[in-house]
């Protein structure tokens, strides 16, 4: 069955539970017995959680909690202020009241962790890899590069700015509803050449050596075997692997983006020049990754926040904890 109409439904049959308990206490002289307060409550409980599934077809997982935040919030704050006081002390606390009180404070917690301070998310491809693996969950963190309004992503505090090595989340250029991860390789007003497979920066080209090969099965049961290569970048040292047979850069697929002009390619490579306030992305996984080299610089106000741990691996237990280089 599909998501949206599962949920419709339950708000349809939680909607129609709650207007028979309301109804029925209305008409009714005596207590109301405790199979309808519960199935009342079960019913307050389903269309909350429902009509935030709902939500989340229309509108971003933080517009959804900003939406969660205030609507509780308002309800608590009005029976704090007004409600409690004017109502008779033989009538009960309406359910929707408790279960206001009951989310408020838990849901604004969560709401200014994951806003301001850390986010956690799943790696859901390949393009990290050896640095990050397809399942891996990490925390990002959300103030490193600034403080932001969350849903509009704002910002309003300065704190740090991106640099070259880091790993880094982003809202992807082309969707902005959808975020993707990958290494700055080069900021603001950076010369980026990629040629025969070598980053150079600045006319500096960027040490690597070999480390070995990596495996790694990608369709069925076939293996496929990668040059492992150690790339040092910004200061930073990390893995990253090469596909022998893969072009530096899938001409075919390079789209128009803003900025293009200040790119140049060929069948060895590309050269480009970082426009101010926008970020050059590249992903570990070199020849397996979509990145700046296809849709173009990220700008400014996409960055989300830097990765810095793994958290939480369902297939490999000795990733948790790791942090991310």
């Amino acid at each position: 069955m599909d998501l949206t109409m599962l949920a419709i439904g339950l708000i349809v049959v939680s909607s129609a539970v709650i207007g028979w308990d309301f109804s029925t206490r209305r008409t009714q002289t005596e207590p109301v017995g405790e199979g309808q307060r519960n199935l009342a409550e079960l019913a307050h409980y389903v269309l909350f959680f429902a009509g935030l599934g709902l939500l989340l077809k229309f509108m971003s997982f933080a517009a959804v909690l900003l939406t969660a935040t205030v609507l509780t919030g308002v309800i608590w704050g009005w029976n704090s202020l007004l409600g409690a006081k004017v109502r008779p002390a033989t009538k009960t606390e309406p359910m929707f009241v408790e279960l206001a009180r009951g989310f408020f404070p838990v849901i604004l917690v969560v709401f200014v962790v994951r806003s301001f301070l850390v986010e956690p998310f799943k790696i859901p491809s390949g393009s990290m890899i050896p640095t990050l693996l397809v399942g891996d969950f990490i925390l990002v963190n959300k103030y490193t590069y600034g403080i932001r309004l969350p849903v509009i992503n704002q910002k309003v505090v300065e704190m740090g700015e991106p640099k070259r090595g880091d790993v880094m989340v982003f809202r992807y250029p082309v969707d902005p509803s959808v975020d993707y991860i990958k290494r700055v390789v080069g900021v603001p007003g950076d010369r980026i050449e990629y040629r025969d497979k070598r980053l150079t920066v600045n006319g500096v080209a960027q040490p690597m050596r070999p480390s070995g090969t990596y495996t790694m099965v990608e369709s069925g049961l076939n293996a496929t075997q990668y040059e492992l290569m150690t790339e040092t970048l910004g200061g930073v040292s990390h893995a990253l692997i090469l596909n022998a047979e893969a072009p530096p850069v899938y001409l075919a697929g390079v789209r128009q983006f803003p900025h293009k002009e200040n790119c140049s390619y060929n069948d060895s490579g590309f050269s480009c020049q970082v426009p101010a306030g926008h970020y050059f992305m590249m992903g570990d996984n070199r020849d397996g990754s979509s990145d700046s080299r296809i849709w173009g610089f990220v700008p400014e106000e996409n960055i989300v926040g830097r990765a810095f741990l793994i958290w939480w691996n369902f297939g490999d237990f000795k990733r948790i904890g790791s942090s991310v280089n």
